[in-house]
């Protein structure tokens, strides 16, 4: 297991002076620094413990996205930053930041190709109606364009149904065409191909796209069979919502259109009596991301966002609650005491000099839906802006099958877009609170893939650093047995201090994190 033990005493003091001199023609002032181990003090077990026994009690019913529980959470939430006097994020004033959000059930219907029937959820997967009968389609390939390469080269998509594959086009060598080397691009990625094929071609004018991914339906699959029992339904951004449409298939409905899509990777026109019978209806559903903010003494136009997600997964279909303590009752009440820290020392005339936003988002366990609505559709502050995401999953609890030192905490994506915010964040630990840092899920290959599955993501795509904290998962996940009675509260009041210094040192240092490693 990777883990980071940093003893770097002198590279810490050297970036963290104690105090800085003035020099004026009459004399010399020295001013101190404000030291942040004051205002980390206020963060405390028994305040983090009296927030959590009401945040994941019964009364909040599980904070389903949509649902009176996650009302009554974000009503929490608004009235704890009143009572701080943390002003709201938005000029408005209002601390709820409307999430427009829509929910259906799996779609029903099939298409038939040639006159033969291939069903929805056997052959083919898709989550929104398709509608149309074309007597031609256009074939791709892999549907890749980069400077170097275009699988649209000659092609006029508008208004066509599009067939896609997934991957990346290979030289003979065995290497890749789009990195030169045995590297994949994100073009290969399982988590952002899909998405990022669709989105190129709707953009050049096709009305829907046939995706084909042998290697991966199967996973597609277990997803959509789990949704078809699901009596809540699938819950997406309204604002996603258009007349195009995807529809994965599996080889059997992708060889049925070409037979021999697997080796040809040549875009050309397909003849085909296609018939689109997928019908799907989406209901309206309203929820709210909760943001206040701090704003900066002499950057106020830099904006540190910390988040955390405010929602859960509701009630069980007999009844028993899912009270999210740890998911992510804890990281909800440890950006509360971070607020009251910065509060703190803004009352003291040591405000940051960054804006330090304080950001609840909704929808993280529907598909990290309120915070790819805040990066994506409706940012309160300029992405631009943003110097850094600090994002708060699952503090509260020890991972079992971890062995070794009990005062820990996962790290996730601390290195992947900033060299610098990486090292700033172990230097920090080490000045501050000497917690074992340990990078086991930082790791690419790691097949839980956390990286892809908090919040953090939708500011890292947007190459925005981040750093993830998060305690690992435990038998009581996504079950009623995540209770506040659970919780290591002095680990939690150690992690949530951790956050508040990293955060403090990055909305006071003289420059933003550094990006030396964007992705494309």
């Amino acid at each position: 297991m990777k883990k980071v033990f940093l003893i770097a005493v002198g590279l810490v003091a050297a970036c963290n002076s104690s105090q800085k001199t003035i020099s004026t023609k009459e004399n010399i002032v020295t001013v101190q620094q404000a030291d942040p181990v004051t205002y980390a003090a206020t963060i405390t077990e028994d305040e983090l413990k009296e927030h959590l026994y009401t945040y994941a009690s019964d009364e909040f019913e599980g904070r389903e996205t949509g649902k009176p529980g996650q009302k009554k959470a974000i009503a929490y939430l608004k009235k704890h930053y009143e009572t701080l006097g943390v002003p709201a994020a938005q000029t408005n004033g209002d601390y709820f930041q409307k999430v427009p959000l829509e929910i259906g059930k799996v779609p029903t219907g099939s298409i038939k190709i040639n006159g033969n029937i291939y069903e929805l959820g056997e052959d083919l997967l898709t989550f929104t109606s398709a509608q149309g009968n074309p007597q031609e389609i256009v074939y791709v390939g892999y549907g890749v364009e980069e400077e170097n390469y275009s699988d649209y080269k000659n092609l006029d998509v508008t208004g066509k149904i599009l067939l896609i594959k997934s991957g990346e086009p290979m030289n003979d060598d065995g290497t890749y065409v789009l990195s030169g080397s045995d590297e994949k691009s994100v073009w290969s990625n399982m988590s952002e191909a899909m998405g990022k094929k669709s989105a190129l071609a709707f953009s050049k004018g096709a009305i829907g796209a046939l995706y084909y991914d042998g290697q991966n339906f199967s996973r597609f699959k277990r997803y959509f069979d789990y949704m078809k029992t699901n009596d809540a339904g699938r819950m997406g951004l309204a604002a996603e919502t258009s007349e195009n449409f995807i529809v994965l298939l599996n080889e059997k409905a992708a060889s049925a259109l070409k037979d021999d899509i697997n080796s040809d990777n040549k875009p050309a026109k397909l003849p085909v009596d296609l018939q689109l019978e997928v019908q799907s209806a989406n209901d309206k559903i309203d929820s709210e991301n909760v943001a206040a903010i701090i704003k900066g003494s002499e950057k106020p136009n830099e904006y540190l966002i910390i988040s955390s997600h405010l929602d859960h997964i509701g009630v069980t279909a007999d009844g028993q609650i899912n009270n999210g303590a740890d998911d992510d009752g804890s990281g909800s009440v440890a950006l509360l005491e971070i607020a009251e820290a910065f509060k703190k020392a803004v009352t003291e005339g040591n405000g940051p000099k960054r804006s330090v936003v304080f950001l609840h988002v909704t929808g993280e366990e529907k598909g990290l839906l309120g915070s790819k609505y805040y990066t994506d559709y409706n940012p309160i502050f300029p992405l631009e802006q943003t110097v850094a995401n600090l994002n708060i999953d699952m503090i509260g609890r020890i991972d079992p099958k971890r062995e070794g030192n009990r005062n820990y905490v996962y790290l996730i994506g601390s290195d992947k877009l900033s060299t610098e915010l990486h090292e700033l964040s172990e230097e920090i630990n080490a000045k501050y609170t000497n917690i074992e840092l340990d990078y086991t899920f930082n790791d690419e290959n790691d097949p839980n893939r956390f990286y892809y599955r908090s919040d953090h993501y939708n500011f890292a795509k947007n190459n925005i650093p981040i750093i993830f904290y998060f305690n690992g998962t435990h038998a009581d996940y996504h079950k009623p047995g995540d209770t506040p009675d659970k919780i290591n509260y002095d680990l939690l009041e150690n992690r949530t201090r951790l956050v508040f210094h990293t955060a403090w040192e990055i909305a006071n240092r003289d420059k933003k994190p550094e990006v030396d490693k964007a992705s494309k």
